[in-house]
């Protein structure tokens, strides 16, 4: 009885160990998107029902052209933005993924 109690004991504070380490704070965040734009670009994705749309802010100082990357498909066509506007590609939702927004 006595060894059977000491292994529920360890197989208990195995259990408070490992939920511990499952709800630190250090835990990865997820992945950024990528792209070749600069810093000054602010990328974002909104997913909805049935579909998810990729948003670039151009908030440099000068007019940019802009493409919204998408992995698996189709990148968003090319586009001129100016300083403070912003550019948007809309996809289905399914495999495809935002990667952020390339210059072009």
């Amino acid at each position: 009885m006595r060894i059977l109690g000491t292994g529920a004991a360890l197989g208990a504070a195995a259990l408070t160990v490992s939920l511990g380490l499952l709800s630190s704070p250090a835990q990865a965040a997820p992945a950024l998107p990528a792209g070749n734009a600069p810093t000054c670009v602010t990328v974002w994705e909104k997913v909805g029902t049935i579909t998810k749309t990729g948003y670039a802010r151009n908030d440099c100082g000068r007019t940019l052209n802009l493409k919204i990357i998408w992995a698996h498909g189709t990148d968003g066509s090319c586009q001129t933005v100016r300083a403070g506007g912003t550019i948007s590609s809309k996809v289905p939702r399914g495999i495809r993924s935002f990667d952020g927004a390339d210059l072009c």
